[in-house]
């Protein structure tokens, strides 16, 4: 997939203030401090498209991001750490609880994990409901650079099978770096894919 434009649509505090759904749309969410914003900048080719912060938990609302016309990128809080209150925290998580389960157009959310970590319990707490919920999502195992090959395969092989303790199949799986670029290619191409089915679909 070329990305040709993009652009900032909308920022909703409320899942009921997102744009209208005639899109289809890719939600990308993971844990404060994962990488989010550079893997949205490095797959769409923009800098500045979503703001990189050196502090965890920045983002607070659901950004709308127009690609190409033809479908939304979507930017979610991230879950776990944030430098809000426990109120606050309870905020966002019903937020996104909502737009995850009520959004018809979302046709795939996208988890990033950090590859330098063992697997979290909240990754796997949050996993789980995806899947207990019949949501469509895939990994995205993020910082790919900061591991040697090596490294990098032992903790993904570290991380599979812990997975099959809870699940007979996994998710699509992705190794991504905002550095190196890893994973653009295959990401855009996952969704590329799903856009043309649900094409075949329509008519």
């Amino acid at each position: 997939m070329i990305i040709r434009s993009a652009q900032f649509v909308k920022s909703s505090p409320e899942v009921k203030q997102c744009p209208e759904s005639t899109l289809p749309e890719y939600a990308f969410i993971g844990r404060s401090n994962v990488g989010k914003s550079s893997l949205i900048n490095m797959l769409t080719g923009m800098k500045a498209l979503a703001k990189v912060s050196g502090t965890p938990g920045k983002t607070q609302l659901i950004n709308h991001f127009d690609i190409n016309g033809s479908w939304y990128l979507v930017d979610l809080p991230g879950y776990g750490y944030a430098r809000t209150g426990k109120k606050q925290r309870a905020v966002f998580a019903e937020m996104i609880k909502q737009y995850i389960v009520s959004r018809e157009s979302l046709h795939c959310l996208f988890v990033l994990i950090d590859s330098r970590h063992k697997p979290q319990p909240i990754d796997s707490e949050f996993i789980n409901w995806l899947g207990n919920n019949g949501i469509p999502f895939a990994l995205v195992f993020t910082k790919a650079d900061k591991l040697s090959s090596s490294k990098l395969n032992e903790s993904l092989m570290q991380y599979k099978k812990h997975l099959y303790e809870s699940w007979e199949e996994l998710p699509q799986i992705f190794i991504s770096s905002a550095v190196t670029r890893t994973g653009r290619d295959e990401i855009l191409n996952y969704i590329d894919d799903i856009n043309k089915l649900l094409k075949e679909q329509s008519k």
